[in-house]
């Protein structure tokens, strides 16, 4: 499984990144919105998982772009913005999930698992 992280506090990049690829999943990096959206946009993932206040552009930014462009890769939103407000507007924005940090990584290797087996 491809993933992008698309994540501004590089200590959560470097730990998603390590993580994910010790669970076998093929990951690529952005710590900004436009690096971000620019990846999402001109690659194939199976995955997105997205931080909403990014540099450059917002994540909520991206979201919209991409779900414009009538690009469907399931995105989880991870985010500290946990106001049912934020969370609320994130999934009808287009995100198919949303984890407030901090969180699990157990709880995130779930989520994950279970958006790519919708897809499948």
């Amino acid at each position: 499984m491809k993933i992008l992280i698309v994540e501004d506090d590089e200590n959560i990049l470097n730990m998603l990144k390590r993580g994910l690829e010790d669970e076998d999943f093929v990951v690529d990096t952005s710590l900004n919105g436009e690096d971000g959206e620019y990846l999402a946009s001109t690659n194939s993932y199976d995955i997105i998982i997205l931080d909403w206040m990014l540099p450059k552009k917002s994540g909520i930014e991206i979201l919209q772009y991409l779900r414009k462009q009538n690009i469907i890769t399931p995105i989880l939103m991870l985010t500290a913005k946990d106001d049912t407000k934020d969370k609320i507007l994130g999934l009808k924005t287009g995100a198919d999930d949303y984890l407030t940090k901090p969180f699990s990584f157990d709880e995130l290797i779930a989520r994950v698992e279970a958006l790519y087996r919708r897809v499948c």
